[in-house]
């Protein structure tokens, strides 16, 4: 039977994956830093569901959720990424301890979680890892530059995994959602305490206090997990798999006008090579 495990289950994308994969009737280890949050789901799959307490950021209960999952369950299969926070603030107004709490949840905390899972999946020469980053890595609004630069950093590692993965029978994919109704605008959004005040035109609307967007987004994250879970279990999961109807016109967006500069720019690009003789 195939096992997840998956971080950051208490509420949102995490807690709809976990749910859809053990109505499917797999294994589940269900993570969050209150596991009370997440009881329901086991009393509701008893022989299923796990339960277990995890920050990312702690190594000692990173290396205690997969051993725990290891004696449950025998093997982890899928990995799941889930687990991190926003935050808001202009670059220049960023918090030094913030940035790098960021950075240490959304990134070094995947990476730590990766590096607990692969030796299980490459001795069987199966599994997959999927790390959940954002249309903002390609976005890079104002105001989200620390956020974006954690799922660009993610998304990095992501794709240099997946080659390393590829010839051993794993498995890598990097999942963008677009704006979904979870609670990613509401509590799990932070920001910074210092504003300076000429930055009011691009950045002001986005701040925590000011954010409108919680609760109207267009994407449904049982439909999402739905998504996640046909996409691991393809034939041939994808690089990167984009959720919801705005990430995807976003994307396209964003690659038409990449390819419009880089044409305009290529004479430029093409005159540093060196010229011989």
């Amino acid at each position: 039977m195939t096992t997840w495990l998956i971080t950051g289950c208490s509420t949102g994308l995490g807690r709809a994956l976990a749910s859809a994969v053990l109505d499917r009737g797999w294994n589940a280890v269900v993570t969050a830093r209150d596991p009370g949050t997440v009881r329901d789901l086991v009393e509701a799959h008893p022989g299923t569901a796990l339960a277990v307490a995890l920050d990312v950021t702690d190594g000692a209960q990173v290396r205690a959720a997969v051993d725990a999952a290891l004696e449950r369950f025998g093997a982890v299969d899928v990995l799941v990424n889930n687990a991190g926070y926003g935050y808001r603030s202009a670059v220049e107004e960023g918090d030094d301890d913030e940035v790098r709490a960021l950075f240490d949840t959304n990134v070094h905390g995947a990476v730590a979680m990766t590096k607990a899972v692969l030796p299980g999946m490459r001795e069987r020469r199966r599994g997959a890892v999927v790390n959940i980053s954002s249309i903002g890595a390609q976005l890079c609004p104002p105001g989200s530059g620390y956020y974006a630069a954690t799922k660009l950093a993610l998304e990095g590692i992501t794709g240099s995994l997946r080659a390393e993965l590829a010839p051993l029978g794993l498995h890598a994919v990097a999942v963008e959602p677009g704006g979904f109704r979870t609670d990613f605008a509401g509590r799990s959004l932070t920001g910074t305490s210092t504003v300076i005040a000429d930055y009011a035109e691009t950045v002001d609307a986005r701040r925590k206090e000011n954010d409108r967007a919680h609760g109207t987004q267009p994407g449904d994250p049982e439909l999402a997990a739905r998504a996640i879970i046909d996409a691991v279990t393809s034939p041939e999961p994808p690089a990167l798999l984009l959720l919801g109807s705005d990430a995807l016109e976003a994307a396209r967006a964003i690659g038409a006008a990449r390819r419009r500069e880089l044409e305009s720019w290529a004479a430029v690009s093409t005159s540093t090579d060196v010229r011989e003789g």
